[in-house]
C-alpha cells in the first residue's frame, strides 16, 4: 500500500513538535516537505524549532523552508505565555547547523505539489504559508488531495470568544483556503479540547525508554505548567497532532459535512470559525474524537524514535 504524501507547515510550538515527530515516524505517511511559519513564536524561532526537531528525528535530508514572518495584512501574534521564549521551552537540543532550504516557504510548497501529485498539506499554525501558495499559483489545486488544519472550532474560541489561535492570528489566509474549492477537513477545538495531557499521560510516557518518550515528557511537563499558569488548566491540549492521527488511523476522530465561513472582520468576531449544516457543505469538520486510540496512535510513535 503507497504511503500517503504530505507537506506539513507548521509554527513549532510544543503540539507541533509532536505532530512533525507523528509524520517523519509514521508508515502510513511519507513526509516531502516541511514549511515553517510565525504564530507560536517568531518565524526565526519556529523554523529553528523545526530544524532542531527534524535533525534531532534524522531527518535533516527533508526540505525544509523558512515562510512568512507575519500574517497577510494583520500584525504579528505570538503565544510566549505557552510555548515560551524559544517556543519550545523545557528540551535541550545539540547544537546543529542552521541550514535551510533556499526558497521560501510558499515557494516550496508549490514546487514540491507541481512535483507530485496526490499531495495532503497539513497545517498547525496560521495559514499564511499555504494561502500565498495557492495566491501565486493556482495550478496547484489540482495536485492537492486535501487540506488538513489544526484550528478553528465548532463553538468558542481559546484567544478570545470567538477564535481559535491558528486562525484568529491570519483569518484572511483562512478564507483563503476555505474558499479555494480544495477539499478541507477541520480538526477544531470542540474536539482537541477533549485530548489532555493528564498527569496519567506524562506518567504513561516516562515508561517508554526511548528518545521519542524522553523529548515528550520533557516538552509536555512545560506545555502543562504553561497552560495552568495561562489558562489555569490542570493538563493542555495536545492540539496540533490530531492532524497527523487522522491520517494515521481513520478510527480516531468522526467528521460531518458542514458549511465554515471565517469572519475577517476588525470586530470582536475576527477569526470565528462559523459552523454550519447549511448547504453547500465545503468542510470536513471533526466532531468527535475517540481518545484511548488517540493516545495509543501517540505511544507507538514515540516508542519509534529510538
Amino acid at each position: 500500500m503507497s504511503k500517503r504524501k504530505i507537506i506539513l507547515d507548521c509554527d513549532p510550538g510544543h503540539d507541533d513538535a509532536i505532530a512533525l515527530l507523528l509524520s517523519c515516524y509514521s508508515d502510513e505517511l511519507e513526509l516531502l516537505a516541511v514549511t515553517t511559519c510565525a504564530g507560536n513564536q517568531t518565524i526565526d524561532k519556529t523554523s529553528k524549532n523545526a530544524l532542531n526537531l527534524l535533525n534531532f528525528f534524522n531527518k535533516s535530508n527533508i526540505p525544509l523552508a523558512k515562510g512568512s514572518s507575519t500574517p497577510l495584512v494583520r500584525k504579528i501574534m505570538t503565544c510566549p505565555e505557552i510555548h515560551g521564549e524559544s517556543g519550545l521551552d523545557g528540551f535541550t537540543f545539540p547544537l546543529y547547523k542552521e541550514q535551510y532550504d533556499y526558497r521560501k516557504g510558499y515557494q516550496l510548497i508549490i514546487d514540491t505539489l507541481l512535483n507530485n501529485e496526490e499531495v495532503t498539506v497539513v497545517t498547525t499554525g496560521p495559514m499564511t504559508n499555504l494561502a500565498l501558495a495557492l495566491s501565486h499559483n493556482s495550478r496547484i489545486k489540482n495536485h492537492i488531495k486535501e487540506i488538513v488544519l489544526m484550528g478553528g472550532s465548532t463553538g468558542e474560541g481559546n484567544i478570545t470568544k470567538a477564535a481559535e489561535f491558528n486562525i484568529l492570528v491570519d483569518p484572511e489566509a483562512a478564507n483563503i483556503c476555505f474558499t479555494s474549492g480544495i477539499p478541507l477537513r477541520m480538526l477544531g477545538l470542540n474536539v482537541t479540547r477533549q485530548i489532555l495531557v493528564t498527569d496519567e499521560v506524562v506518567n504513561e510516557a516516562s515508561k517508554i525508554p526511548t528518545r521519542g518518550g524522553d523529548l515528550f515528557v520533557k516538552l509536555m511537563k512545560v506545555f502543562n505548567k504553561n497552560q495552568r499558569g495561562f489558562f489555569g488548566l490542570s493538563a493542555g491540549p495536545l492540539h496540533d497532532p490530531a492532524t497527523i492521527v487522522s491520517l494515521i488511523n481513520k478510527d480516531v476522530f468522526t467528521f460531518e459535512d458542514m458549511n465554515v465561513q471565517i469572519d475577517i472582520s476588525d470586530t470582536d468576531q475576527a477569526g470565528k470559525t462559523i459552523c454550519s449544516y447549511n448547504e453547500p457543505h465545503n468542510v470536513k469538520v471533526a466532531t468527535k474524537v475517540n481518545v484511548e486510540l488517540y493516545w495509543k496512535e501517540i505511544f507507538k510513535h514515540l516508542r519509534r524514535c529510538k
